[in-house]
């Protein structure tokens, strides 16, 4: 069970990261009669840029987890040699579920200004000159709390080693 759920939150992760990490898009948008030309780059956000981090951060993290527990169902040996070891794994899983919520979040509100628009100013809604952009950016937010999830469950299951 522990290796299928790493296993998926890599891959979720490593999903995240490639869909943010390859979303831009150039369009132009008429204001008052002006054509202005738009460029949008996951660069340009620092939100952005760091849900790009974490997600890699996890990925890393899932991908040393996985390895070590096919090596260890391999050798017939315990997947969790001692309780210090289990604390060890459980603390790296909070800290990385906690940062996949935080960058999905911070992601999330530039994303919802994107899709709205300033309501009181004269900016519009970026995201329907922008659409490509704006929908590989939402499936990157919903990879990286999958991936937010998926750890919080191997969280859980590390818990309920730790109880037994």
């Amino acid at each position: 069970m522990h290796a299928v759920i790493r296993l998926v939150c890599l891959l979720s992760s490593i999903t995240a990261l490639s869909v943010m990490a390859t979303s831009k898009q150039a369009s132009s948008i008429s204001l008052y009669g002006f054509s202005i030309p738009l460029y949008s780059n996951w660069s340009f956000s620092d939100s952005f840029k760091y849900l790009v981090g974490v997600s890699a951060a996890a990925a890393v993290h899932s991908f040393l987890q996985l390895l070590i527990n096919v090596s260890r169902i391999l050798r017939k040996s315990p997947l969790i040699p001692s309780r210090n070891l289990a604390w060890l794994i459980f603390a790296g899983d909070q800290i990385f579920a906690y940062a996949m919520m935080s960058a999905g979040s911070a992601a999330s509100g530039v994303t919802n200004l994107n899709r709205t628009g300033i309501r009181h100013s004269a900016l519009p809604n970026f995201c329907k000159p922008l659409h490509y952009f704006c929908n590989r950016v939402a499936v990157s937010i919903a990879f990286t709390f999958l991936s937010c999830f998926l750890l919080a469950i191997s969280a859980i299951l590390d818990v309920l080693w730790l109880s037994n």
